[in-house]
């Protein structure tokens, strides 16, 4: 595998890559990744030395990862030149190795990539952007009951207002989109107002919808929650809705049932080991997320949907220095921070790699290294007990013992 700026390790093997969640990894598999921006410089040490000390743990000397580093943000543009933030390098890395992991990137000012981390999930088309929601003993919440919340969000990554075309007020585009839908289909679009167009299709929203599916079969989760405002936006969201009924049905009919087939009156049937497939609309599934957590698993929803929510159930559970991330599509997976660069805080040795740690949980779990993902959870969990954290949570927690990121790492490997 040539690139221009890249040399991989010597020794490894590829992951083995059948489709989203399907993969399975070698004794000496090689995965890339990005230091990051920012806190980068901090986070993913910690984060690799965890990572490290968990495979040894759970494998001795019989499997270790070959770490690949290929570049983007900063460390990109001191290598490959002005502008170049994504090289063609790091994208092909990804694609040869299956999968990768990287920290935080900060976007371009003034640059004419809007979102480094839109345009990978896009460019590689990894169109599920999974996200983990579990609370860990002694972290702090502002829920009462913290230990009710284990989902897992799947947000579809690639439609919705992620794809959205917008046309200014004042410009000649929106003249004449505004011109056509008024004159043409009726509508009553004002002069004053700005249009936007969001495409949800039928292909892209089964295909995430599947791979939520198949991912809560394998994980024995009870049911799979489509989210939707399909009460208003009936053929986008509404058809969200229908084709995530409608892919269940087809694909999975021995293994699942509607939630409605379940109700015979005031009565719910048992679903005799069968999936559940149900759904509800967005803002009612916020409320239900908040007061009734426990009786939700997987959930599914389009892009806008799936972003507040997440970032939602990552506030129940100790906030996004605690929220793990994937991005993954049926050619590779890139898991990441879900947090930003906080370029202010870099090379201070200060902010939690929490978010980070734990991604590198589920894209362990993902290839097939399921004890390393047990021992990291169980690591990061009895630090929190222990109270030996950042200053993150470190603040919110009365008798805790403040420590630094590499601290925090230290005090993790030290509980595997």
């Amino acid at each position: 595998m040539a690139y221009e700026k890249l040399t991989p390790p010597e020794t490894g093997e590829v992951i083995e890559y059948v489709r989203a969640f399907e993969c399975r990894a070698p004794d000496r598999p090689i995965i890339p990744f990005i230091e990051g921006d920012g806190i980068g410089v901090d986070i993913w040490p910690a984060a690799r030395r965890v990572f490290d000390a968990a495979v040894e743990s759970a494998y001795g000397g019989d499997r270790r990862v070959e770490w690949f580093e290929i570049f983007a943000g900063g460390k990109a543009v001191e290598r490959y030149g002005q502008g170049e933030y994504l090289p063609e390098d790091t994208l092909q890395a990804i694609r040869d190795y299956r999968v990768a992991i990287k920290g935080p990137l900060t976007t371009p000012v003034g640059g004419g990539i809007r979102s480094l981390n839109v345009t990978i999930r896009q460019i590689l088309d990894l169109y599920a952007c999974v996200r983990p929601a579990k609370w860990y003993e002694g972290t702090p919440s502002p829920v009462r009951e913290p230990e009710k919340i284990d989902v897992v969000i799947f947000r579809e990554n690639t439609e919705d207002v992620y794809a959205g075309i917008e046309w200014k007020v004042g410009s000649e585009e929106q003249a004449k989109v505004r011109r056509f839908l008024n004159e043409e289909l009726g509508t009553e679009i004002p002069e004053d107002a700005g249009i936007g167009v969001k495409p949800i299709s039928e292909a892209k929203t089964r295909r995430l919808v599947a791979a939520a599916i198949r991912y809560a079969l394998d994980k024995n989760r009870r049911s799979v929650t489509l989210v939707h405002k399909g009460n208003i936006m009936k053929f986008t969201e509404g058809a969200f809705r229908q084709w995530g009924y409608e892919v269940a049905a087809e694909e999975f009919g021995d293994q699942t049932v509607a939630e409605d087939d379940l109700w015979e009156g005031d009565e719910r049937k048992d679903p005799g080991g069968r999936l559940v497939i149900g759904d509800r609309i967005a803002d009612a599934m916020f409320q239900q997320l908040l007061l009734r957590p426990d009786e939700y698993d997987v959930l599914a929803l389009p892009n806008l949907n799936g972003d507040y929510l997440s970032d939602a159930a990552a506030a129940q559970i100790g906030g996004l220095g605690m929220a793990p991330g994937g991005n993954v599509g049926d050619e590779s997976a890139v898991f990441e921070a879900t947090h930003g660069s906080a370029p202010k805080y870099a090379g201070q040795d200060k902010v939690n790699p929490g978010s980070l740690i734990l991604s590198g949980a589920l894209m362990f779990d993902t290839i097939g290294w399921g004890e390393v993902k047990g021992l990291i959870e169980k690591g990061v969990e009895a630090a929190i007990r222990d109270k030996v954290v950042t200053y993150d949570l470190a603040r919110q927690m009365e008798g805790s013992r403040k420590v630094k990121c590499s601290e925090f790492a230290d005090a993790i490997v030290e509980r595997l």
